[in-house]
């Protein structure tokens, strides 16, 4: 109800949705898209794959200890 009246007498000052976000609705703030998702994540998929060579360089040094 409070939506329609602010519409109505031009109180509304909401932006509209620029780019792919105006086309896609799974492209929204926190969507599923892939390109949002991949900048979303981009520190935790860094800090993975941080991780997986620390794992790796801990069984080579594993392998080669036990030599």
């Amino acid at each position: 109800m409070g939506l329609e009246k602010a519409i109505e007498h031009g109180k509304e000052h909401r932006k509209p949705y620029y780019g792919s976000k105006s086309f896609d609705y799974s492209c929204r703030n926190h969507g599923g898209c892939d390109w949002c998702k991949e900048n979303r994540m981009i520190a935790r998929t860094r800090e993975e794959a941080k991780m997986k060579d620390r794992i790796e360089e801990y069984e080579r040094d594993a392998e080669t200890a036990s030599l």
